[in-house]
Formats: C-alpha cells, sequence, structure tokens
C-alpha cells in the first residue's frame, strides 16, 4: 500500500487552501498512493496560536458537511482513501476532528482529539471540547487504519489502545512547531510507539509561518520495528510517499511478544488500590 502525506501551509484563504488540498489528492493518485493524509487545521490558520474571543464556533464547520462531500466525491473518484482534519461544531460544542473517507466514498466516521492541551502559542482549550468518539479503528480498503491527532500522540495509553483495537497503521495529523521540543524527540516518540505497539505510524505535519508559530513541516513514516521509512523536508510543502507492507504488523514484536504477554488484570488491579 503507498501512503501519500500531504504537507501544505495554510494561508487566510480557506477556498485556496481547500483548491490546493484537492490538486495535491489528485496527485497523490497519479502516483499511486491508495492513502493519502493531511496534516492538523490542514485548509485553515491555526486558530489555537491564538487565545480563543467571541464566537469561536463560527469558525467551525459541521461533519458530516461541505467539507467532506467534497472531499468524499473526489477520494471515491480518485480511489483514495482520505484522512482529513478540521474544526468540527456540533451544536454548541467545538471539535479537533479527523473525518476517515474510503476509497468509495463513505465518510467511515470521525476521530475526535480526547486530550486538550493550553499553553503559548497553543489555546486549544478555548477552541476544542474534550473528543467522545475513543480510539476507533477504521477498515478501510487500504487497511486498519488508527488516528492519533497531534496531543493525543503523548498518550502512551491512547496509542496502545489503537493497537488493542487493531489498527495496523496509525496516521498522526500533527502541528509541530520548530523547535517546539529539544530535536528529535517528538520523532523518537513516535518510534517507540510503533515498537510498542506493533504498526506503522505516519505522521503529518503543517507548515509555514503564522502569526505566533512556524511549523516545521518534516512530516515521517516509521516501522513497526521503530525505523524511519522516509522524512519530508523541514519548511516547506511537500508530499511524502511511503510504500507500506501492512501485513509486517503482525509479525512485529509487539503483536507477536509485547501484546501477548500483557496482565491487564494486575494493570486494572493496580490502579483500584490508586483511587482508593
Amino acid at each position: 500500500m503507498r501512503i501519500a502525506l500531504i504537507q501544505q501551509h495554510a494561508t487566510e484563504d480557506k477556498e485556496e487552501n481547500v483548491a490546493r488540498g484537492l490538486a495535491a489528492l489528485r496527485t497523490a493518485a497519479g502516483e499511486g498512493a491508495q492513502v493519502a493524509c493531511f496534516a492538523e487545521l490542514a485548509f485553515e490558520p491555526f486558530y489555537p496560536q491564538r487565545p480563543a474571543q467571541g464566537s469561536v464556533l463560527d469558525l467551525a464547520e459541521t461533519v458530516p458537511g461541505p467539507m467532506t462531500e467534497l472531499f468524499a466525491t473526489e477520494a471515491a473518484r480518485l480511489g483514495l482513501v482520505v484522512i482529513l482534519n478540521l474544526f468540527e461544531r456540533e451544536r454548541e460544542r467545538g471539535f479537533d476532528c479527523s473525518p476517515v473517507i474510503d476509497a468509495d466514498g463513505e465518510l467511515l466516521g470521525k476521530t475526535r482529539m480526547i486530550h486538550i492541551t493550553d499553553y503559548a502559542c497553543f489555546h486549544e482549550q478555548g477552541y476544542y471540547t474534550p473528543g467522545d468518539t475513543g480510539a476507533p479503528v477504521y477498515r478501510t480498503r487500504a487497511g486498519a487504519i488508527g488516528v492519533a491527532i497531534c496531543y493525543d500522540r503523548h498518550f502512551p495509553e491512547y496509542m496502545r489502545a489503537l493497537a488493542l483495537n487493531g489498527a495496523n497503521l496509525v496516521v498522526v495529523p500533527q502541528a509541530g512547531a520548530v523547535s517546539e521540543w529539544p530535536e528529535g524527540l517528538y520523532e523518537a516518540e513516535m518510534r517507540v510507539a510503533a515498537f510498542q505497539n506493533g504498526y506503522f505510524v505516519a505522521l503529518c505535519n503543517r507548515v509555514g509561518k503564522e502569526d505566533c508559530l512556524t511549523f516545521a513541516g518534516e512530516s515521517f513514516v516509521c516501522s513497526p520495528d521503530g525505523k524511519v521509512l522516509c522524512r519530508a523536508p523541514e519548511g516547506k510543502d511537500s508530499m511524502l510517499y511511503a510504500d507500506l507492507t501492512l501485513t509486517e504488523a503482525s509479525n512485529s514484536h509487539a503483536r507477536r511478544l509485547f501484546l501477548r504477554d500483557r496482565r491487564p488484570e494486575l494493570y486494572a488491579s493496580w490502579l483500584a488500590e490508586r483511587r482508593r
């Protein structure tokens, strides 16, 4: 299976951002991709870099809605599985949301970011409600795919839940800035998650200078043995392709050893004791 990570900048012109995204899908299909992924809030400025003011839900959209319908039509025409990320509105709640569209255009579901952070230039608690979708894994035409949206990737419990739910590939839509953490740490974190859980990880990052942040790019893919297979450049729009054999997940150390030797009954007992 060939995956395409679409690393692109976003301007204030959402219509133009979407047009570039659709053009990138066509390019990916022409290069033989079966799965295409976008970064966090790929088609709009990264709103949480500024504290929320006024009615921020006016910036959000429904799922399903016009955006998912537009990309579903193109996914069906091209035969591509598409993982998006957008600011979702459901009545009076907002979510950081990744809709997953199958290669026939069917909206299989949506993953909502469940852990919401708040610190300088990442004022997300003013925009997002903690997600309520859990850690779903989608049985797409290309394989079993889970999604860990940006901040969720820092939580080993969430990354393990995706493995237990059967993911062979985890896509990470991210908004990671230049020099946000010590060099190589985020990549190392995803390599360890891939190794400990026995799946491929494909992290798709934003790129470009905005009001408060300069997004790094450097999207990458790593395999179930923790090796980095490929990496996009820093600081510029790019299409990153990787050819993955998802059946390798079943032969990984994690599937043969780590998941087999888990003792969840003891973990539950320990947590119960801590809560007393």
